[in-house]
């Protein structure tokens, strides 16, 4: 009798809650900040891709200073240039103005992604874990003090994750954390054409659990995974259509840049037209060039990229853009260890590298039928 008291104590008891972990999230995320902003003006000169998207951003203060500005830099999308132009305006043409943009949306991409891990696995440990891994690689320390577009697009990427994992883990938060990832990733997008493929994940990922829940009413059933009370139609209209609708907005000053002599290229084209522009532009080959390389030298963080190596600023200094080699070279094998115990246990979870921690969904397996 105790015996079964105790199985049904156990049984109904309320699952265990890991503590939110915020307060060591906004303590990682700050000293990462004021690392990477510590003597941010230097080098003081335009160092590597700057030199292509700091004059792309100086005409676009022109245009609102004066009215009038070039389109420079067209082969890439604006929002990037945009936000390198805020922080001008902010702080001056200066190398604080030309990157403190590119240093808050580091910070940001830091702490979303760590927000969004949370998220997807309520697990303390990866959490922080993750936040120290990703803070340490080199990468995103580098690109947080760098006027160049990656970054802007990294963290409306990585804020895109968090709302959706949100979203997935909160579902009476579902709608308005569903809106704020399709504006994230029409962000991403805008700011770069890198984005594109990851853009079209949650929405896929939306798509595929609604199809595994078996729902009859595929489209306008509210019931399932990922998030309930949501229908299949709704989804697709902030999945789909809000980030094509906000990545079309942040072209709209394009229609006023250009001089009396050859108009802005969206003007003259509009907005399909450039990006056929565009397209060409990111199709031409490129000549063999000093830092190039491929995808296997990435993952095996065998050839660094040298962003600057001068003498400035009263002496020689160098910025190298490479992984750090410790978490690099250690996280290979474990992403395969992963895999393989993901497979071996026939956990998706696993086999993707999260951590292996219990999912509500699985409690609800075990628990209520009903919904």
């Amino acid at each position: 009798m105790a015996e079964a008291r105790a199985s049904l104590s156990a049984d109904t008891a309320a699952p265990a809650h890991p503590r939110d972990p915020l307060a060591w999230v906004a303590a990682i995320t700050a000293a990462f900040a004021m690392l990477a902003g510590w003597r941010l003006a230097v080098p003081s000169i335009p160092v590597f891709d700057e030199v292509h998207y700091i004059p792309a951003a100086r005409e676009l203060l022109s245009l609102f200073n004066g009215g009038f500005g070039d389109y420079l830099n067209p082969e890439h999308p604006m929002l990037g240039k945009q936000l390198i132009a805020l922080g001008m305006a902010m702080f001056g043409d200066s190398p604080l103005g030309w990157r403190i943009m590119a240093l808050a949306f580091g910070t940001l991409a830091l702490f979303a992604s760590m927000r969004a891990l949370w998220h997807a696995s309520e697990d303390r440990f990866a959490c922080i874990a993750f936040g120290v891994l990703l803070a340490t690689g080199f990468h995103l320390f580098i690109q947080s003090r760098i006027a160049m577009l990656d970054v802007f697009m990294a963290a409306f990427l990585a804020v895109a994750a968090w709302q959706f994992a949100g979203a997935i883990r909160q579902p009476e938060t579902g709608r308005w954390r569903l809106a704020l990832t399709g504006i994230a990733l029409g962000c991403a997008m805008a700011a770069k054409w890198n984005a594109v493929p990851l853009a079209m994940l949650p929405g896929l990922v939306f798509f595929a659990a609604r199809i595994s829940a078996g729902r009859r009413r595929l489209f306008l059933s509210r019931r399932g995974a990922p998030v309930p009370g949501m229908t299949l139609v709704e989804a697709f209209v902030w999945l789909g259509i809000v980030p094509l609708v906000i990545y079309a907005l942040t072209f709209v000053p394009g229609y006023w840049l250009g001089d009396t002599l050859r108009p802005s290229p969206l003007a003259q084209h509009g907005l399909i037209g450039l990006h056929r522009e565009i397209l060409g532009l990111q199709q031409q080959v490129l000549t063999p060039h000093t830092y190039q390389s491929n995808w296997q030298q990435w993952v095996l963080n065998t050839r660094g990229i040298w962003y600057f190596y001068e003498v400035i600023d009263g002496a020689q200094r160098g910025v190298l853009l490479i992984g750090n080699p410790l978490t690099m070279l250690l996280g290979l094998p474990a992403l395969a260890w992963c895999l393989v115990i993901g497979v071996w246990r026939g956990d998706c979870r696993a086999a993707d590298g999260l951590p292996l921690g219990e999912h509500p969904d699985d409690r609800d397996q075990r628990g209520d039928k009903s919904a």
